[in-house]
């Protein structure tokens, strides 16, 4: 499963502290490598919106922030991302209601012996103690598998798109708008129906033997800025699960588009960075754009 909210990787370093997601001791020193993601821009006579696609979780050493991106970001009078972050306590609160049950069924129980040995011993290699996921919901407990084997090697959202932007945001005395909110990403999974958050839980269990490969993989098809090999393999998880990929992606990207219409009534330049499986394929958000008689163009660089 490898589309993963913002709100998840949030969600997980407040309740599990992992160290990919929580704050981190500086990393050595690394090479500076460039990397030049996809960028688009939709605009008319007086307003002018990009669209940048990112993947929560990185490993340092990355120099994305620069050249035409930079650019845009810089000309930006707003920075809009998939969700801003409530405070610890509002956090802490909507992650217990929304990923956690704890009159259910120990999670085990609900899985067949060969997932529920994975679950067992990864989450133990993670260090995540049976008290916390035996009580997760499905959904959940399929996003913290899905990142603690990417966490082991070395990928953190200490180093993705959306703190970085946000400080630089912050810096610049930009301000910085949601398209959703925290809970509302929550929500989204925890309104699966049961048997399709089992099914995300066991598909997640199969891809953990490749999750590490995959990931690496993914980082380099954004580096490039080749996004529709990004979104393939972003995507691919959501093809046997037609409720997942309708609630994950297409719901969220009509409504995305319409909030990118109604915003392009009013002048000005904005900067909007979501998910990279959101901006690539037949149901992207360019795409679902057309409806508005919007083109959403490729910013080359």
């Amino acid at each position: 499963m490898n589309v993963v909210m913002k709100s998840v990787t949030s969600a997980l370093a407040l309740l599990l502290a992992l160290p990919a997601c929580a704050k981190q001791a500086p990393a050595p020193a690394v090479a500076t490598k460039d990397a030049d993601p996809a960028l688009w821009v939709v605009k008319d006579a007086d307003t002018t919106i990009y669209l940048f696609g990112t993947i929560h979780v990185l490993k340092p050493g990355l120099s994305w922030f620069d050249e035409a991106v930079k650019t845009a970001f810089d000309k930006s009078n707003t920075l809009v991302l998939e969700m801003v972050e409530p405070d610890q306590a509002t956090e802490q609160k909507i992650v217990l209601a929304k990923a956690f049950a704890p009159d259910q069924p120990a999670l085990s129980t609900q899985l067949s012996d060969k997932y529920r040995r994975t679950l067992v011993t990864t989450m133990a290699a993670g260090k995540v103690p049976p008290a916390t996921y035996e009580k997760m919901r499905p959904w959940f407990a399929a996003l913290t598998l899905s990142l603690l084997p990417v966490q082991k090697s070395g990928y953190g959202a200490a180093n993705g798109p959306e703190g970085i932007l946000s400080a630089a945001a912050k810096a610049a005395d930009k301000p910085v708008v949601g398209l959703e909110t925290f809970e509302g990403q929550l929500g989204i999974f925890d309104s699966l129906t049961k048997p399709a958050q089992v099914k995300l839980l066991e598909s997640t269990i199969d891809e953990l033997p490749t999750a590490n490969a995959t990931m690496d993989k993914m980082v380099a098809d954004w580096s490039r800025g080749d996004p529709d090999a990004l979104a393939r393999e972003m995507n691919k998880g959501l093809k046997d699960s037609p409720e997942v990929a309708k609630a994950l992606l297409f719901d969220r990207n009509k409504q995305w588009a319409a909030w990118i219409a109604e915003r392009m009534r009013t002048p000005g330049t904005v900067f909007i960075a979501v998910g990279a499986g959101h901006l690539a394929g037949a149901n992207s958000v360019q795409e679902q754009l057309k409806a508005y008689k919007l083109d959403a163009v490729r910013v080359r660089y």
